[in-house]
């Protein structure tokens, strides 16, 4: 996409992309750590990546195994 536009209408859209990041409210990494820290504790108890799945819930348990004679 952008091999075809001009090098103006490409700083164009940079200024602009610019101009919309200045005005993004920012917020401190020390305020919004905690913040954060204290989320993924809470929602700890039902993440399947830490607990696991149970088995009886697994989609990609295998059904059966394959025997070849």
């Amino acid at each position: 996409m952008a091999r075809d536009m001009s090098d103006k209408d490409i700083m164009k859209m940079e200024l602009e992309q610019l101009q919309k990041e200045v005005n993004t409210p920012r917020t401190a990494v020390s305020t919004t750590a905690p913040e954060l820290v204290s989320f993924i504790e809470a929602q700890s108890a039902e993440d399947p990546l830490i607990k696991g799945v149970p088995e009886d819930k697994n989609p990609f348990k295998e059904k059966g195994g394959c025997v070849i004679t």
